[in-house]
């Protein structure tokens, strides 16, 4: 059973109809707790309610990360097959109220953006990173699990089925640059205090924008890809979830040890 997301764990503030979310866990670079995805769910159910908000902000805590994907210790609570169903089912679910939000998302990125905090990112409609932004997807060479159906769907749409294999079989993290020159940022600032600077303005110019036009706007992309049900990719979620690769990948990264990957 989940506990409500600790208040420091997920902050969210909100001032002239701007919405700012921080990942407030940076001695964890900003790992995400189940909790924490339920938060940000509900976040943006409240924004699609209320009005007064015109635009999400989103960001990390601190000058490491904006987030590094899904606290490893919440998988060591996975017992039977279903378990491995039910995170994917929950991720997918977060996400996708997040990129059908009715407000504007702007993903503000420092640092490392991994794993699940690049779904995140990739579920925003505005990406801006500063510099020392590192943005990849590296369960290749850390847990051996693998992206759902919609997950993998998004990343096809905004970078391309070509980059989304480079950046999953080679497990690397790609740099700012790069990540603009394939459309993962669509802004690169110097440093911290510019992207703080910088995504401020932007919510602000969006926050005066016609709002019918930005939902409509949204709408139109989304169906222009609709993607593959969750159960069409259950079979993989299983190989992988359920392997001995992955009860191997886990416990070596949480002894701080290279994996040895058996395909099984």
């Amino acid at each position: 059973m989940d506990l409500p997301a600790e208040a420091d764990d997920l902050v969210f503030e909100r001032q002239d109809g701007i919405g700012r979310i921080t990942f407030n866990r940076p001695q964890a670079r900003n790992a995400f707790t189940f909790a924490m995805y339920e938060r940000l769910a509900a976040i943006c159910e409240e924004a699609d309610r209320d009005h007064s908000l015109k635009v999400l902000v989103l960001r990390g805590a601190g000058d490491k990360a904006f987030a590094s994907g899904t606290d490893i210790n919440q998988f060591r609570e996975f017992k039977t097959p279903q378990d491995a169903i039910d995170y994917e089912n929950r991720i997918d679910r977060v996400l996708t109220t997040l990129e059908q939000c009715r407000v504007p998302t702007i993903a503000a990125i420092n640092g490392f953006c991994t794993g699940g905090g690049a779904g995140i990112a990739a579920a925003c409609d505005l990406r801006i990173g500063t510099n020392s932004a590192r943005i990849g997807f590296p369960i290749a060479r850390t847990l051996g699990n693998c992206l759902s159906m919609s997950n993998v769907s998004r990343l096809t749409a905004l970078i391309g089925a070509a980059r989304v294999k480079d950046m999953i079989f080679t497990a690397r993290l790609i740099d700012a640059a790069e990540a603009a020159s394939v459309g993962l940022l669509g802004e690169v600032v110097e440093d911290l205090a510019a992207l703080d600077r910088r995504a401020d303005e932007v919510a602000r110019l969006l926050a005066s924008h016609a709002p019918l036009t930005l939902t409509a706007t949204k709408q139109a992309v989304a169906r222009l890809q609709r993607r593959l049900t969750r159960d069409e990719g259950e079979d993989l979620i299983l190989m992988c979830y359920t392997s001995q690769d992955f009860r191997e990948g886990l416990d070596a990264f949480l002894n701080k040890r290279a994996p040895q990957w058996r395909g099984q």
